[in-house]
């Protein structure tokens, strides 16, 4: 049995999770995510929690078993309670807005850098450079930070760029006073 797969799977009050051919729908307060599944998967709903079982036990298989429990547990949270990403901008000058369905930021190139806000993504701007990511669907919110943060990669001896929250840029010491 698979580690992650056999943990059922809560349901709040208020989400209703539906099963119809090989697809699962999750409903909530925050809104309505839909995702297709293989056939070697089966899902039981028992009380205020789902249970994830699996066909055969087959390689594949048991991969698909621990996959799909957490793609459900991730939907299950995302229309509950949502997920959020922070990004810090730091540098001279480097700064970020939104404008209508845009994020103009200023990076440090000659221009500014333009980037379009995804369908069910919410973006907040502070002024100290933080810049808070949300929306339910854990996958999208994810890529869409990391796009972001590929516009510009903290370097290491300034620290100046685009970097997550919780990251660690580890600093180096550059040209010591040679004469």
């Amino acid at each position: 049995m698979s580690r992650i797969g056999k943990i059922p799977v809560k349901v709040p009050a208020g989400v209703k999770i539906y099963f119809d051919n090989s697809t699962i729908t999750v409903e909530g307060p925050k809104g309505r995510l839909a995702q297709t599944y293989h056939d070697v998967i089966n899902f039981e709903s028992k009380g205020g929690e789902v249970v994830v079982t699996r066909v055969n036990d087959e390689k594949q298989t048991k991969a698909f078993h621990g996959l799909y429990r957490n793609l459900l547990n991730n939907m299950v949270i995302g229309v509950s309670t949502g997920f959020t990403r922070v990004l810090i901008i730091n540098g001279v000058g480097y700064r970020a807005e939104v404008q209508g369905k845009l994020l103009v930021m200023n990076l440090g190139f000659s221009n500014e850098v333009y980037v379009g806000i995804p369908e069910g993504i919410a973006l907040k701007v502070e002024a100290n450079g933080r810049l808070e990511i949300s929306g339910i669907d854990k996958h999208q919110v994810g890529e869409f930070a990391s796009q972001i943060r590929k516009l510009r990669v903290p370097e290491p001896y300034k620290g100046k760029g685009i970097r997550y929250e919780d990251e660690h840029i580890r600093r180096k010491v550059g040209k010591s006073g040679v004469k």
